[in-house]
């Protein structure tokens, strides 16, 4: 098995850094043949992912968090949205959030982590293609691994991302959504699931999930399968300041589905419109890539992931 490890060392205010001694030490006790990389900046992640499938690398190890695990996913997929060969993905985490990771049963230990990859049967992931922007200038594609969401998580990302992270990342995403919601007015939307229209109104969040988990802990889609084929779609719906409050814990167990003005479906094509003039800003894997109309398209086992 040839491996090669991308590492973003920034990842987790540099706890991904940290990790790569660590992380060396298990691969070279285990006798394995790796190789270890470093990012330097945005959009280095995915150049160095299709240099490893260049080279006949046979496993991608990631060390950082979802953002760096959705720079290398964007290598999986060319420039017509279709899906490519790679070489298997696996995830040694060291982020801010953790969502991802929390979906598919890792914890922090990077020397678990390490065994996991070396003795994990690999299992197809699906992936979500992202077209932002549609009919604009300037529109934008992105893949996807765990959510893509809109509403207020955008203004949290914009918040989070921009904010110490020496607190850890629960702590931070939970000031930043505090701060949020304290100032978000819910957007007018129109969503599309499968051409057919599905809601219509105002929106707290929409959530258009292959994982489980956003917001550095929060279950929004408890039911959602990154291998089953389908985005499971939430929307927290035109709700006060006060009842997102009252609704956040239910989240954090993953209890709200039923709740009032909590709607949910599945499907494999996701749309969605803005119904006014105001701006309305998407997440991805904890990343802002632009705003309201999106398209998201589901790309059935795309990754191979060991975990």
């Amino acid at each position: 098995m040839k491996i090669r490890v991308i590492v973003n060392p920034k990842a987790g205010a540099g706890a991904a850094g940290k990790k790569v001694p660590r992380v060396r030490g298990a691969l070279a006790k285990s006798g394995a043949e790796f190789e270890v990389v470093e990012t330097a900046g945005p959009g280095d992640a995915t150049q160095l992912a299709r240099r490893a499938a260049r080279d006949g690398v046979d496993v991608i190890a990631v060390v950082g968090g979802d953002g760096t695990l959705n720079e290398v996913a964007q290598a999986y997929v060319d420039d017509a949205g279709a899906a490519v060969q790679g070489p298997e993905v696996a995830v040694i985490p060291a982020g801010t959030g953790g969502d991802f990771r929390r979906t598919v049963g890792l914890g922090r230990d990077p020397e678990a982590a390490v065994r996991r990859l070396l003795e994990a049967e690999p299992r197809p992931v699906d992936l979500g293609l992202l077209d932002v922007g549609a009919g604009s200038a300037q529109p934008t594609r992105r893949v996807f691994v765990n959510i893509a969401s809109f509403g207020v998580s955008g203004r949290i990302d914009h918040i989070v991302n921009r904010s110490p992270k020496w607190m850890g990342g629960q702590a931070a995403f939970a000031i930043g959504s505090l701060r949020a919601m304290s100032t978000y007015r819910n957007a007018p939307v129109s969503v599309k699931v499968d051409g057919k229209p599905w809601y219509e109104g105002r929106v707290f969040v929409t959530a258009i999930a292959n994982g489980r988990y956003f917001g550095g802990g929060m279950q929004i889609a408890p039911d959602a399968d990154p291998s089953d084929g389908l985005f499971d779609v939430v929307v927290l719906g035109d709700m006060s300041f006060a009842e997102t409050l009252t609704v956040a814990p239910r989240i954090y167990r993953g209890k709200h589905l039923g709740a009032p003005r909590v709607h949910t479906t599945r499907g494999t094509l996701v749309e969605a419109t803005p119904l006014d003039g105001n701006p309305v800003y998407i997440d991805a894997d904890g990343e802002t890539p632009g705003h309201l109309p999106l398209s998201a398209r589901l790309l059935r086992g795309a990754l191979r992931l060991r975990a």
